[in-house]
């Protein structure tokens, strides 16, 4: 689900850094590219607080969601 519904990219995932980086490369062999976000870390980075700690969300073209999903589930079953 978009919080942007303008935006060409979907969340699908929600979760630890380690998982969604994990989830990047298993999209990435399935030819699908994924962008993340992480709030806290950016918070962070910027020199102030925002976002939870291992909170990291995964996005994909909604284009791809539908092919993206049953892939996550499966990786992380």
């Amino acid at each position: 689900m978009s919080i942007f519904p303008d935006s060409e990219y979907e969340r699908v995932y929600t979760g630890s850094a380690i998982n969604v980086q994990f989830l990047q490369t298993v999209l990435q062999d399935s030819n699908i590219n994924s962008i993340k976000r992480d709030d806290f870390e950016s918070g962070l980075r910027g020199g102030f607080g925002g976002g939870l700690p291992n909170q990291v969300q995964l996005f994909v073209k909604k284009t791809d969601a539908d092919i993206a999903t049953p892939i996550i589930e499966k990786s992380l079953s």
